[in-house]
Order: structure tokens, then sequence, then C-alpha cells
């Protein structure tokens, strides 16, 4: 397998029109707007890029319409989650043969499988593919679910192409053990923050990260990153600290945080599909507020 490190991967979201489409015009602005702003790649459409509202064709779409887009300015990594091996499967088979340079999966939707099963679901996506592979683990958002270290070294076992965990857990021991058995029996073995906590991530082994607040503050976010790639985690401490206070602020506002936080940085990308809800005028002059109140992100860009 050629070695591959995704860096600081920009997680975009998807926009919508008036009418709940894909605003591929829009799509290309956002494209753009993260390559010029730090992203060493482009992981899409991930959890908050509202993957799990899109069609398997939709999704499909962003990927080649990314590809085509991107040019081979930076990577492009494909996320393929789904309820169904088969269909992770293929849309894994799809993403490589639109020219993704790895995918990404996590645990299945909805159902809760025991640990053979779920070993199972990511071996065959996997092994669907001939370019990088990661898992991301997020129970968080698929609580049911859980991820132990003896199934990723398994899976290792399995997978020849299974590069790394991306990890949005934030669960320390968790990510200390997992890599600690991992490394024993591949040693190039990756552990990607899937959030903004770099320092704590980057203390285990991150080398790269998974960043949605990007789009809103893509400064700060290179900032942090930059720092912990140096290994100087206490520099890094009051950009962590700027950051995890802006997902604080996100995250009050609800589902329609990130987007809400893109329009008041003057990047609006339309209204989440339900069931996620969309902030209310009321919520927006909130969220607003509380954005420009944050002197850490003054030196950010406004606009496109």
């Amino acid at each position: 397998m050629p070695h591959f490190l995704p860096g600081l991967a920009h997680a975009p979201i998807t926009p919508f029109t008036s009418g709940l489409k894909v605003d591929f015009g829009l799509f290309e602005k956002i494209i753009e707007f993260h390559l010029r702003n730090g992203a060493q790649s482009l992981a899409l459409p991930m959890h908050t890029g509202e993957s799990v509202s899109l069609s398997d064709a939709e999704q499909r779409k962003l990927i080649e319409f990314t590809v085509k887009q991107v040019k081979g300015r930076v990577p492009v990594i494909a996320h393929v989650s789904d309820a169904g091996t088969r269909i992770a499967a293929n849309r894994a088979r799809h993403a490589q043969d639109a020219g993704a340079a790895a995918v990404v999966a996590t645990t299945p939707y909805y159902w809760t499988p025991p640990p053979a099963m779920v070993l199972e679901h990511l071996a065959r996506i996997g092994g669907a593919v001939s370019i990088p592979f990661y898992v991301f683990y997020t129970p968080g958002e698929l609580g049911a679910t859980k991820l132990e270290p003896d199934l990723i070294v398994k899976l290792i076992g399995r997978v020849g192409n299974f590069a790394g965990l991306v990890d949005a857990s934030l669960e320390w021991q968790f990510m200390i053990l997992t890599v600690t058995a991992a490394w024993q029996v591949r040693p190039e073995f990756q552990l990607v923050s899937g959030t903004e906590y770099m320092v704590s991530a980057g203390a285990i082994g991150a080398t790269s990260m998974f960043s949605s607040l990007a789009g809103v503050a893509p400064a700060l976010v290179r900032r942090l990153y930059d720092i912990c790639r140096t290994e100087k985690y206490f520099d890094a401490q009051k950009t962590q600290k700027d950051l995890a206070a802006l997902r604080q602020i996100v995250k009050r506002a609800g589902t329609g945080g990130l987007k809400g936080a893109l329009r008041a940085m003057g990047r609006a990308c339309g209204q989440p599909r339900p069931p996620l809800d969309a902030l209310s005028e009321d919520g927006f002059a909130k969220l607003a507020a509380e954005i420009g109140a944050m002197a850490a992100l003054r030196g950010e860009p406004r606009g496109w």
C-alpha cells in the first residue's frame, strides 16, 4: 500500500438550495474556499456534511464533482459509510474509480451488530478497494456500537490497506490502547484526530486531523494543526481553547449551528435538510453575536 497521510483534512458542509437540492454551484465556491485556506486534503461528505441525508446518487455525484473540481491539488477522501455492507463497499469502489485518494467508513448505521459482524462489515468495505482505508470512530453519534482495540488489530490482519483510525471519541484511554496495540503489528498505522482537539490526540500520536470547523475558522484550525505537528503542545493550548470555545458555541445552537456559523462569517450555505432543524432568526442572531464577540476570529476570512 502506498504511503498516504491526510494531513489537515477539511470536512466541508453540503450546501442546499431553497428547495433542499444539493447546490453544486455553491459547492464549487466552498471547495475553492477550503483550498485557498489551508486544506491539505478534503474529506466528504462527513456527518457534518449531512451524509446520512444524502441519497446514494447524491453522495457519488459529490465525490465525482469534487475530484474534478480539485484537479489533483489535494487528495480527496471519500466517506462511504452505510447501514448495508454491500452498499458501502460499492460506494467505496465507485470512489476509487472516480479518483478518490482514500476512503473512510464508520460502523453500520442503525444496526447494532456484535463485534464479529462489525469486523466483517469494515473488512469488506476496506477489502473492496486498494486505496488507503480509514475507520471513523464516532461513538457520540453511533453510541450503541463500540470499537475495542482488539477489533482494530484483527482488522489490520484482515485488510492490507487499513491505514488508520480517525477518532472522534475523545476517549483517550481507548486511543492509547488502540495505537499501542496497532503499532505492534503495523508500525505505519495512523491515528487521525476526528475533531479539533488536536493537543491531546497529537500527544497520543495523531499525525493528521479532520476538521469541520475549518469552514468557519480556517486560520485558527491551521495554526493549531501546525503547532501540534511540531509537538509544541503547550504553545498550542491557547489556540486549542479558542477552537473549543467555538465548538461549544456551534454545539449549543443545535443541528443548524454549523451552517449558522458559516452564515455569520459571510458564507451562507442554505439550511440543513430535515429532520435536522434550521436555526430560527433569533437563534441565528444569538449565534452571530457570540461569534462576533470572539477575539480569536477577528483575523479569519469573511465572505468567500
